[in-house]
């Protein structure tokens, strides 16, 4: 006997997202020079949107950061681009542009101390910070 199995055309990547425990101190990383949102931050975010529509009190902040390579304006620009691109995913995921707020800190306020391409990898994040509670 033959099985077939049928996929469901309409169903979306989305509908395959789990929210996250904790939305506080979430991170999603990105390459060395680049603001592009990967597939695992894609899906990081898609949790987080999932989370916020469960939780309409809450309200973001998404803290663009670099590693410690490159000038501070540049790095502020490049942090700036990747919150907002963060920002960009959860927006087009439903949540409302209100509650989703963007800060640069560049190379100015990294999360973790050190050098080395481990601690540089780390540092090229968008962390998302509850901003305040309705």
């Amino acid at each position: 006997m033959k099985k077939t199995f049928l996929i469901c055309a309409t169903c979306s990547l989305a509908a395959c997202v789990s929210a996250p425990k904790e939305l506080e101190n979430q991170q999603v990383f990105f390459a060395f020079d680049s603001a592009e949102i990967s597939s695992d931050a894609r899906t990081n975010l898609q949790g987080q949107a999932l989370y916020m529509k469960q939780n309409p009190e809450i309200d973001i902040t998404l803290q663009g950061r670099c590693d410690e390579r490159g000038s501070t304006e540049y790095n502020l620009a490049l942090g700036a681009l990747r919150a907002g691109n963060a920002a960009h995913i959860m927006i087009r995921e439903g949540i409302e542009p209100e509650r989703v707020k963007t800060v640069s800190y560049g190379k100015e306020n990294p999360i973790y101390p050190g050098t080395g391409e481990e601690i540089w990898a780390k540092n090229r994040n968008t962390t998302t910070v509850i901003r305040k509670s309705k």
